[in-house]
């Protein structure tokens, strides 16, 4: 997951009487301000504190500085500004830290350029939106920073021919908890953002990371990906393939924006994998695989057991199981495979999901353990993975 984005919850809690979460803003946003305020003093201004910006969408947040600073370089004169990012209610993990810009005048007639200060990462790989060898800070972000500049820059009657230098402070260490590594952004975080608001919860950062995730494998030429829930069934796959880091995709819960982006974006050969609870909900046509949006649906298992030829005393077991697990170990003591039917079924549901595209899906399911209980492999002749 990239460095803006949390976990997935409805905005607002779980019923209509619930506090309202508080949004924040993106590491875009804060670079945003942090380079107005060094650009105005760099053209012999103060530094302005509150520095105030504007949003894609129009907004006008003000920011407190958390640092400022000046001295001379091998470029000439600079000014640096920073900011500590606020990510509202959302569980961000740039939430508390310090975004710097450091700006400083390039050569007459070259307009705005940025590098990557520390804790920003290096595009390495193609496949996402900034050519490689660029720094990591995204089109939109780069935009609102270039237009706050030559904001400042008009201002002061100066041509906004500058060089803007973001860096966030731990940024390195931070990075390693996201999927920047994967994308082949190294040496820190993206600078991220569309609107320059953080929505609590969002789910759009997560999908957005996971097609990046299939742009970067797309680029590579890779025919194989593998698209996980989670840490267990991500490992259980690389230990049956051996696949690169570029082919393996977080997927969480999100296995409809995953199919969907696949259907315009194909690659040959998918796996889908993870664990029996959230792949029975995949067997029953559900794309949102969240405990509190879909729960496992015990009499919809207790009838695939039926399926597989089993007795009324165990389906009327299984119709008052506690937990997925519990029916799977039913049907595995009675010898049915039903981790096999389920994987068949949701691979099924998952190639209605991709209509015509050219993706030949196999399922693989797990359990708490992180085994491989059951697998379904398309009919589809695969090609050799890369």
């Amino acid at each position: 997951m990239n460095a803006d984005s949390g976990s997935e919850k409805t905005e607002g809690g779980a019923g209509e009487d619930a506090t309202p979460l508080r949004r924040g803003w993106t590491t875009g946003t804060c670079a945003t301000a942090a380079a107005r305020a060094a650009a105005e003093a760099l053209f012999g201004g103060e530094f302005p504190d509150p520095v105030t910006v504007t949003l894609p969408g129009g907004q006008t947040p003000a920011f407190a500085l958390a640092v400022t600073g000046q001295g001379e370089g091998a470029d000439g004169p600079w000014t640096a500004a920073g900011v500590v990012k606020d990510a509202g209610d959302d569980p961000d993990v740039t939430h508390g830290a310090l975004v710097r810009a450091r700006v400083w005048r390039g050569a007459p007639g070259s307009g705005v350029s940025f590098r990557a200060g520390p804790g920003v990462g290096t595009v390495t790989l193609p496949g996402l939106p900034l050519p490689v060898g660029e720094p990591a800070i995204n089109p939109v972000p780069r935009s609102m920073i270039a237009q706050a500049v030559g904001e400042a820059a008009r201002e002061a009657g100066q041509p906004a021919d500058l060089v803007v230098e973001v860096g966030v402070e731990k940024g390195e260490q931070l990075a390693k908890r996201t999927m920047n590594g994967r994308l082949g952004i190294l040496g820190g975080l993206s600078i991220l953002g569309t609107t320059g608001i953080v929505v609590p919860y969002s789910c759009a950062a997560w999908i957005a990371s996971i097609q990046r995730g299939i742009d970067v494998a797309r680029a590579a030429g890779l025919s194989h990906v593998a698209a996980c829930t989670g840490d267990l069934s991500e490992k259980a796959v690389v230990a049956r393939y051996g696949l690169s880091e570029q082919a393996l995709l977080d997927m969480g819960d999100f296995v409809g924006g995953t199919l969907k982006y696949l259907r315009r974006h194909p690659v040959p050969r998918l796996t889908l994998c993870g664990g029996f609870a959230k792949f029975g909900k995949l067997a029953r046509g559900l794309m949102d695989l969240h405990s509190k949006r879909n729960s496992v649906d015990f009499d919809w298992l207790a009838d695939r057991l039926a399926e597989l030829g089993a007795g009324p005393e165990l389906v009327a077991e299984a119709r008052g199981a506690n937990t997925a697990a519990q029916v799977l170990g039913m049907a595995d003591a009675a010898g049915l495979a039903l981790a096999d039917h389920v994987a068949e079924l949701a691979r099924r549901a998952a190639q209605d999901v991709l209509e015509d595209a050219p993706v030949a899906v196999e399922v693989l399911v797990t359990d708490r353990q992180g085994r491989i209980v059951g697998e379904a492999h398309s009919p589809i002749s695969w090609p050799n993975p890369r």
